[in-house]
């Protein structure tokens, strides 16, 4: 939403449709396509970057995956806190205290596991549905209806390729991980269709939403939309439902990266500890960079499920040895220098950074793989 707000202030309403719909919709088929994986599988992604990367190659794709994460719950922390000190007129100086209560009160139901996460979210959900629709039905009567909505113009500028980076960047970091969850699904087609429904049109809508309430008052701040339209109360309860619903998925992700970084299954340790690191980070002023930081996860994480997915249906013909039946080497150099690769030319890419990172990276991946093989059957020949 508060991603959304951005798009709301830079575009008109059919140019947000048309960026929502695409954003959303790469978003949604990498995370689907690393969905179907896990499932095949049994792994998450973290343990797949062992195959692409190496068993020591991986924890490159840990600290990224596991740093973006922590990024996440930081911008997270903050902003309930700065948002509840705004909207209850408190002291500023309220803000760092709040910051360390919310930081390590959030991260309570992922050290819980996979049931907290389940309760609180069977509850948040329906309850952020019904306040979305209240905020769309209000904001449709005070602009005037459908047509003054299309007629709006924007009042700030953004890029066509910066701002659908920006809406796939929104959860491309949960999406690259969703592997956490989608290992577990019944059948591939369920796997496919969940994260489609998560992903692209969850997702979608959550952007749309916040990029409405930016067109329609001029706010990028969803809780600054709910408090004009006079939902103070729902404007509190958005506030929690949405935001606990996110740290605590990406603590538990922050602690599924970080303990096979560690090599560790001490996952309440890592929990607390990545909950210590993000509310650090939040108290050092991560609120007022997210766009940025959307961007640089737009940028800098799709090669890694892109390599996944190639590591997959290239070199495996979707049909992965386990872990305990394959001699995985320390480095995967072709895995590795295919993510740098994509990585750069996603960073220096004028167009939409996360599909070039995602397109250069499997084809290097490929290239990498075929020269590698080319060279083993002549060493063999020889």
């Amino acid at each position: 939403m508060w991603a959304g707000g951005s798009l709301g202030t830079a575009f008109n309403f059919n140019e947000i449709l048309g960026i929502v719909f695409i954003g959303n919709l790469l978003l949604g088929s990498y995370a689907a396509g690393l969905a179907y994986v896990a499932f095949k599988t049994g792994l998450n992604t973290v343990l797949l970057g062992r195959y692409s990367f190496g068993l020591q190659g991986s924890k490159l794709s840990d600290f990224v995956l596991g740093f973006t994460q922590i990024g996440w719950y930081a911008w997270g922390t903050a902003t309930i806190a700065i948002i509840l000190v705004k909207l209850l007129d408190l002291p500023s100086a309220w803000s760092t205290p709040l910051m360390i209560l919310f930081g390590f009160g959030f991260c309570i139901s992922a050290s819980i596991g996979y049931k907290a996460l389940e309760i609180l979210s069977k509850i948040s959900v329906p309850l952020m549905l019904f306040l979305i629709g209240l905020c769309f039905y209000k904001g449709l009567i005070d602009v005037g209806g459908i047509g003054e909505l299309v007629a709006k113009q924007p009042t700030e500028s953004m890029s066509i390729g910066a701002a659908i980076t920006v809406v796939f960047g929104t959860f491309v970091s949960g999406g690259t991980q969703a592997t956490n969850w989608s290992r577990f699904a019944k059948s591939g087609k369920i796997a496919i269709t969940a994260t489609l429904a998560a992903f692209f049109i969850g997702n979608g809508l959550m952007v749309f939403v916040g990029a409405f309430g930016a067109l329609v008052y001029q706010q990028s701040d969803i809780v600054d939309v709910l408090v004009s339209q006079g939902f103070m109360i729902a404007a509190v309860i958005m506030l929690f439902t949405n935001i606990w619903t996110t740290q605590d998925n990406t603590i538990y992700n922050f602690a599924a990266a970080g303990c096979n970084l560690l090599r560790t299954e001490k996952r309440k340790l890592i929990t607390i500890v990545g909950a210590a690191i993000g509310t650090l980070m939040a108290i050092m002023g991560m609120y007022n960079m997210l766009i940025p930081f959307l961007i640089l996860l737009g940028t800098f994480i799709p090669p890694i499920g892109a390599i996944i997915m190639t590591d997959f249906w290239v070199r495996f013909r979707g049909n992965m040895p386990a872990l305990s039946e394959i001699d995985l080497p320390q480095y995967n150099m072709q895995g590795i220098f295919a993510y740098i690769i994509g990585s750069a030319a996603a960073y220096f890419s004028p167009w939409i950074a996360p599909l070039v990172g995602i397109v250069v990276a499997s084809l290097a991946y490929c290239i990498l793989l075929y020269i590698n093989s080319t060279k083993s059957k002549t060493v063999q020949g020889a």
